[in-house]
């Protein structure tokens, strides 16, 4: 079962870049296909985003604190089109890749 990372393992920095390209594009399309999210917490296009870019992280990067907030972050209507995904993968893996 090698493909979660450990909380204590650092990730590759193919899994970095990989993470932070998902963080990216996961926000892309929240800012810009804002009229297809606007249901915020209502949303489950948003809301299965959400749920798939944190599984991926989780996945690339092994779990997080940061990850939690950010997810609680996407369910509020206003806080989902800042780039919060982006904000976590950026803390998360600071300093590697």
């Amino acid at each position: 079962m090698g493909s979660v990372m450990s909380p204590r393992a650092t990730p590759s920095p193919a899994r970095v870049w990989a993470a932070r390209f998902v963080a990216v594009g996961a926000d892309a399309i929240q800012i810009f296909a804002v009229p297809a999210f606007l249901g915020g917490a209502a949303s489950p296009v948003n809301d299965a985003l959400d749920v798939a870019v944190g599984i991926v992280m989780v996945v690339l990067l092994g779990w997080h604190i940061a990850f939690l907030p950010t997810f609680v972050a996407e369910l509020v209507p206003v806080l989902g089109i800042f780039p919060t995904w982006t904000a976590a993968a950026l803390f998360v893996t600071r300093g590697r890749g």
